[in-house]
Formats: structure tokens, sequence, C-alpha cells
């Protein structure tokens, strides 16, 4: 059964053909591509994914902007096979992707998730390696030094107190994904959120070492975007208050630390303080020393 890809569309057209072009260049044909298109104003998206002759590759529109957690929802409600890919659309797939994860599925079908060796890449291609991203290889180790198939408190905890996810790399299970619902109000974090929710759900991820996947890091994704105007924190703050409450709820006490300190990701915010100074001044720099330091409480 073919691998199920889709990729909800808003960003540069260029890069987008890029992903599209990584797809269509897979050693494997088990594949299916749907791009969904939030109504980006630009018509080259449409008319070279129309001009690919290609009958599993497949274009969709909105009508309007409907925002990337509807766009989300949108891609996963389309999904008709058993395996499901939300591909960022600026990230690329080496060659042997689909292979790899396919194969990481059939060797243990449990797996709610499998999360295949990443390679990071700037803007322009180039393999990088930023501090943030050895971190989470760091962090990737030491979860699978048992085993790598990782499920229960010990992997949310892990992932509350430092996400070492490619979210765009993912592969689903689709009975998985479609059982639990994109977050409202939380469209930086809401990876993390889904994937909490499905170990917290009893679910599983599977850790693939074949890197076969590349993760763009630019500064004009969204994440980085919004972490100079601090919107990106508040939405981490009110996630990771929300994830405490239901850690605690499920009695895992670990992960509800794990989330009420969120260490990485408030030393995130430190490590941006002399960027947001110098291009927003000192309402740049509040919200961000307010997520470093502020204790998180629960109100």
């Amino acid at each position: 059964m073919p691998l199920d890809i889709f990729i909800p569309f808003w960003g540069d057209p260029d890069l987008l053909e890029t992903t599209v072009r990584s797809v269509l260049a897979q050693d494997s044909d088990d594949w299916v591509l749907t791009v969904v298109d939030d109504a980006y104003p630009d018509p080259r998206p449409r008319a070279f994914l129309e001009g690919i002759d290609d009958d599993r590759v497949r274009y969709v529109r909105h009508e309007s902007n409907v925002g990337i957690t509807e766009n989300y929802r949108a891609c996963v409600a389309m999904a008709t096979h058993e395996h499901v890919v939300l591909l960022g659309c600026d990230d690329v797939l080496l060659p042997d992707y689909v292979r790899t994860v396919l194969a990481a599925h059939a060797r243990v079908p449990e797996a709610s998730v499998v999360q295949p060796g990443v390679q990071v890449v700037d803007a322009d291609g180039t393999v990088v390696r930023p501090l943030g991203d050895v971190v989470k290889d760091r962090l990737r180790a030491r979860a699978t030094r048992h085993g790598r198939l990782l499920r229960g408190e010990a992997v949310a905890a892990g992932l509350l107190q430092a996400d070492w996810l490619y979210w765009p790399s993912l592969s689903f299970r689709r009975d998985a994904l479609t059982s639990l619902p994109f977050r409202d109000g939380m469209p930086i974090i809401q990876d993390l959120a889904l994937v909490v929710d499905l170990v917290l759900a009893g679910g599983s991820i599977l850790v693939e070492p074949r890197t076969c996947f590349q993760y763009r890091r630019h500064a004009s994704s969204a994440s980085s975007a919004k972490a100079y105007d601090g919107s990106r924190f508040a939405g981490e703050r009110a996630y990771f208050r929300l994830a405490a409450g239901l850690a605690a709820d499920h009695g895992w006490r670990r992960a509800e630390r794990a989330a009420r300190w969120h260490v990485t990701s408030r030393l995130h915010a430190l490590t941006l303080a002399p960027g947001a100074l110098r291009a927003r001044g000192l309402r740049g720099l509040g919200p961000l020393l307010r997520h470093a330091f502020v204790p998180l409480t629960d109100a």
C-alpha cells in the first residue's frame, strides 16, 4: 500500500518545486502525493503541479486561506492509505525515504509513528549542524539507548523537556493520526502537542536510524518569524501549562515536571534575546525574558 504524502502549502514556490521533485525522485514508486495549497497568492504552484504527468500527483487548493492547523486537518481528512506523511513545503526527501519508512512500518507494525534519520540544511540546501540540532541528536540517542521503539511516560517527559522530533519527516499510521485532533490556537507547537497526545493515549514512536530526510532551517519559516515578536513563546507557554495538567491527570509526575520546567524552550528564548533586542528593541526582549524566567503557574 502506498505512502500517502501530503504537502500543506504556504510558502516559497521555488522551494515547493524542490520538495515535489524530491518525491518524484524516490527510488520506490510506492507513494501518492497531494499538495494542498492554502490559497497562496501566486499561480506558479498550480501551474507546476498540474503540469506533472503522473497520476500519483494531485493538487488541491482552498478557496480562501484557512491557516496551518486547518490545512493539516484537511490533509488528514483526505488521507486514504495506511501510512501518512505531512511533509513540509520546503523540506527534501532523500531518494530512499519512502522505501525506508515503509520498511520500518512493516518491520514494527505496532509503531504509531516512525522518526527516520534527518539531515539539517540551510536556505541554500547546504548540510549544517546548528547547536540546537546537535542537542536534538544527543537527546534522541539518549532516548533510544534501551531500544528504538519508545512509549510511555519516559518518552513523553523527554519530549516535553526537549522536542527532538522533526515533524515533517514523521510517517504516521493513519489510524493513530486520525484518532487525535490537532489542538486549536497552537499553530507553532501543534506538532509536539499531537505527538504527546498520541503517547498519552498509548501510542509509540519508532526511531529509524537511516538518514533519508533533509529538514530545512531558515529565517523565513513560520516558527523563526514568530520567535522575535514573542508569539511563539506565548504559544509554547500555553501549551506547556496544558501538557502539565494532562500529564498530572494521567499520573505521570515526571512528564508533568518536564512540562512545567520546559527547560530547552526557556533556554531557546534566552539564546534569541540578543537578536530580538537588535531587531525589536526592548519590546522584543520582554516576552523572551518573561518566558525564560517567570515560573509557569496553573492560572
